[in-house]
Parts: C-alpha cells; sequence; structure tokens
C-alpha cells in the first residue's frame, strides 16, 4: 500500500501511526525497518524488574504504531526475554514484524562459541518464541570470544547452515569494540547481512561513524542499539552494576541527566 511497508497489516496496525513512522532499508537485507526499534534487554529484567503483562501490553503496541525490527537474546533474562515475546507475538500476523535473536551469550560471563551449542540455543529460541524462523540470527557480543576464528568458522558456519534449513533470513554480529566488529565481519567465510553495535552512536560517544563507511562499502546494514548508553543517559538513579562505563563518564552522564531534569521543569 502506498505510503505503508510490506509489514503493515490492515485492520491490525495503526495506519496513521505507522506513515508518521519512518523507515530505512537494512544493508543489503531488502527488509525496510523502523527507524526506531523495539530492544528486548528490558523485557528480561536487565535494568530492573518488570511487569509481564506491561511488557506484553509494549511489544504489542509497539508493533500496532508501526515499530517493526524487535531485537532479543537468550542472554536477556535467561530466556525470560524471549518467553514474553513469544506470548506478546501470540494472534499478531507473522508479516507484521521482523524479529532478530541470538547465539553464544548466556549469561553475564557465560560464552560458548561453539557451533554445537549454536544448534542447540537457536532451537531453543525458537521455542520461546513460538517461532518456526527468525528474520535474524545474531553472534553475541563477539568481542568476548578468545578467538575471532572461532567466532567465524563455528558460530557463523553453524548459523548460514541453519538460514539453509529456513531457520533464520539473515545472518548478523553484535559487539561494543568496533575493531572486532569490523574483523569478524571482514574475515567471516559467510556473508554478515547485519551488525549490531551498542552504545557506539550516542550524546557522549560516536565513535561508530568512524567506521560506518566500511561498513556501508560492504553492504552490510548497522543497528545502532541503546542510544541512551545503557541507561547512562536516563533519569534513572544509578546504572547497573555490570555497567561498562568507568566511573567519571557514568558522573558526567548523571550531571547531564540531572540538568536536563531540572530545564524540563524551568527552574534553570
Amino acid at each position: 500500500m502506498d505510503g505503508v511497508p510490506s509489514t503493515y497489516v490492515e485492520g491490525f496496525h495503526d495506519r496513521k501511526a505507522v506513515r508518521r513512522m519512518r523507515y530505512r532499508p537494512l544493508g543489503r537485507t531488502g527488509l525496510l525497518v523502523s527507524l526506531l526499534s523495539l530492544g528486548g534487554a528490558p523485557l528480561g529484567g536487565l535494568y530492573g524488574e518488570t511487569n509481564e503483562h506491561e511488557m506484553v501490553g509494549v511489544v504489542r503496541t509497539a508493533i500496532q504504531k508501526g515499530i517493526n525490527f524487535i531485537d532479543t537474546a537468550p542472554f536477556y533474562g535467561h530466556g525470560k526475554s524471549e518467553t514474553i515475546l513469544g506470548k506478546a507475538l501470540q494472534g499478531i500476523p507473522r508479516q507484521a514484524y521482523y524479529i532478530g535473536t541470538k547465539t553464544s551469550r548466556y549469561g553475564y560471563t557465560d560464552f560458548d562459541f561453539s557451533a554445537k551449542k549454536a544448534w542447540q540455543s537457536v532451537d531453543e529460541s525458537l521455542h520461546r518464541l513460538g517461532l518456526d524462523y527468525v528474520d535474524l540470527l545474531q553472534v553475541h557480543d563477539v568481542e568476548y570470544s578468545a578467538s575471532t576464528d572461532v567466532v567465524c568458522n563455528e558460530a557463523l558456519v553453524a548459523l548460514q547452515k541453519m538460514k539453509e534449513q529456513g531457520k533464520c533470513r539473515f545472518i548478523g554480529i553484535t559487539g561494543y569494540s568496533l575493531p572486532v566488529l569490523k574483523l569478524v565481519s571482514s574475515n567471516s567465510p559467510v556473508v554478515v547481512d547485519t551488525l549490531l553495535s551498542y552504545a557506539r552512536l550516542t550524546m557522549n560517544d560516536s565513535s561508530l561513524l568512524d567506521y560506518l563507511p566500511f561498513f556501508k562499502e560492504q553492504g552490510i546494514g548497522v543497528i545502532n542499539a541503546s542510544p541512551l548508553s545503557m541507561d547512562l543517559l536516563s533519569n534513572r538513579p544509578v546504572p547497573p552494576d555490570w555497567h561498562p562505563a568507568p566511573q567519571y563518564i557514568k558522573d558526567v552522564c548523571r550531571q547531564a541527566a540531572n540538568y536536563c531534569q531540572v530545564f524540563a521543569t524551568g527552574y534553570v
């Protein structure tokens, strides 16, 4: 239909909201994804306790209003995020959304980049999500592998075989280290369709911009995750204990958030 993406479903979506949403092509995948996507980490409780009923409503409303890409992972709440998503997606036309999940990271210190674990993980993810396939399968936080060779020749090769079996449509990698993302995407024996970089194009860190020309030249779709720097640029009192930012960055971001909060009330 004119002015709406192929994910639009008459009778389900809020047409006016969908037409207001902006969409962009995701690399060479052919997917036209919403400029604003939905991250699944909060659904898994990574930023504090959540109400399942409320989270289901968030997901359904987001899709109805035009968000058509959702990202999740087994790591987010040890499967909780995927489980809640599975409940939220029940009854929603499969055409209405694209969904990506991940392999290889399962806890704060629990990593396994082997092919064997990837196969097991994906089957478990599909079961939790209640889906036959996902649109995007990603190797999670590739910089934590002892060797990028394992990422390239085990995890990514396994994902390519899953793609051939119809378990996913596209393959991606994720991580915080931009040099490692560049290295893996360059050395992978299979086509890397997307990469997800988090907290690297924000108000306090724009280093992703230095790498965009290379990724664009390779035809890789780039997903800019965590624009609030994993809670640093928010009004929450303190970042989670696991947050990797040094203390001085946390302090400066807290001052900026406090300033914005005061400014919003008109007392500056």
